[in-house]
């Protein structure tokens, strides 16, 4: 079984992001950057699957800047196989990946695509939905278990009512969600093994996909600043607040 993983780099959780003064986007500059925390779950799920004897290879994927390719290694360190960046300096949108995504399973003909559920950085939750709309392929999101027999997967994932199983067959998309698993610690060995793995880079040329961006984004702020809270001595107290100042009652 040959499965594909994509993964994308972002600003690293510990850090606070501040808008550009222009407000025409997010300021990168000397931020730490590192693979997003659900693609690492999705990377580690595959190559548990592997150990089980259940993966023949793992395919990492990213779409992005050649800078990209760092967050390739972090995934060839917790055990992918080898890596594809389809490069573009463009800033690509989720149907963007998702087209790219498409090509690339055309081209690689995988048994099973793990993405991670959503992005930290824009969270729109969006690029697994279409990639498997695109490939016509069975899905399962917010994947928090996941069973593998013969040419069938078995997915527990989380809803608002608690937890559901979904049985489907292979070629399927599956999207982790964050109590999928715990990833391992990359130690440094494997990170050095990981910078003699190879990398092959394509381009959206390359596989003949429209990357055109169909969504503008106008103005990107900080949220405003949450005032004071207050503490009141008794409960009529807040009820009155409620209702007369927050109006909320």
């Amino acid at each position: 079984m040959k499965i594909l993983v994509a993964v994308k780099r972002v600003v690293d959780a510990s850090v606070k992001i501040r808008p550009k003064a222009d407000g025409t986007g997010v300021d990168l500059a000397n931020l730490k950057m590192s693979i997003n925390p659900f693609d690492e779950i999705a990377v580690e799920q595959a190559v548990r699957l592997k150990e089980q004897g259940i993966a023949t290879e793992i395919i990492a994927v990213s779409c992005g800047t050649l800078s990209s390719q760092e967050t390739l290694r972090t995934a060839l360190a917790i055990g992918a196989d080898r890596a594809v960046l389809i490069e573009s300096d463009d800033g690509l949108q989720p149907l963007a990946v998702a087209k790219l995504l498409k090509a690339l399973i055309d081209k690689e003909q995988p048994s099973l695509v793990i993405l991670g559920k959503q992005a930290i950085d824009d969270d729109c939750n969006q690029t697994g939905q279409m990639l498997a709309a695109l490939a016509s392929m069975p899905q399962a999101t917010f994947a928090s278990k996941i069973q593998i027999s013969g040419d069938c997967a078995s997915v527990t994932r989380e809803v608002d009512g608690g937890l559901e199983t979904l049985n489907m067959r292979l070629p399927a998309v599956i999207t982790s969600d964050l109590r999928l698993n715990e990833p391992r610690y990359v130690t440094l060995p494997n990170i050095m093994k990981a910078k003699k793995k190879p990398i092959e880079i394509l381009t959206p040329d390359a596989l003949s996909v429209d990357i055109t961006t169909r969504i503008k984004t106008l103005k990107v702020s900080n949220p405003p600043q949450r005032s004071a809270g207050i503490k009141v001595p008794d409960v009529a107290t807040l009820v009155a607040k409620l209702k007369n100042e927050a109006k909320v009652i």
